[in-house]
């Protein structure tokens, strides 16, 4: 059965983008710190950072995003869409839908479990990958929809921002850790929902 994984990389302090989030910064004065584990700003990726984002498309059957996310990240993701497979844009307000080479953006205005289930649907039995925004890896998992989390900590205290996690009532998740690598640049870390 295909699961859903939230991917994303947060500051140590738990920051998914710092202030000022726009098109032309799309993680705002964190520039692009947070990916640097991914080869930004001229960092060379080690080897078990490859390996981590590789492991994001190896069983991934679609993906599933926030309206920001997509309006500050489209305009960088290329000819290609980056993902290269169907992604669904949790929104409130409708859009036509947007086909970049092999990634297409569907949007859905149903709320975040019915964008889950598309993809689930559109995944044809392989896993949904939630890359983010906070407000949709929150809302997924208040809904009891994450299976899996892929945390790719970086070593950073940005002091202000997204939080990842802003939500203090709601209930609480357990996780247990399946697995982490360190590099310089990210604690790559793995934990399963448990249930």
């Amino acid at each position: 059965m295909s699961k859903v994984i939230v991917d994303v990389s947060p500051s140590l302090d738990g920051y998914l983008a710092g202030e000022e989030v726009s098109v032309e910064r799309p993680f705002g004065t964190a520039g692009h710190r947070l990916h640097r584990w991914l080869g930004f700003e001229g960092a060379t990726p080690a080897e078990a950072d490859h390996e981590a984002a590789a492991a994001m498309f190896v069983t991934a059957g679609a993906v599933v995003l926030g309206r920001r996310m997509f309006e500050v990240g489209i305009g960088t993701w290329g000819a290609d869409g980056a993902f290269g497979r169907p992604c669904f844009v949790a929104t409130h307000r409708p859009h036509e839908n947007v086909d970049r080479g092999p990634t297409s953006f569907e949007f859905v205005t149903d709320g975040v479990p019915e964008t889950v289930a598309k993809a689930r649907a559109a995944a044809g039995g392989k896993d949904v990958i939630v890359v983010g925004g906070a407000s949709v890896v929150q809302q997924c998992l208040a809904a009891g929809l994450v299976d899996e989390m892929r945390l790719h900590v970086v070593p950073v205290l940005l002091g202000a921002g997204t939080p990842l996690f802003a939500d203090s009532s709601a209930a609480p998740v357990e996780l247990e850790q399946t697995g982490v690598v360190a590099t310089a640049e990210a604690v790559h870390v793995t934990y399963r929902v448990t249930r």
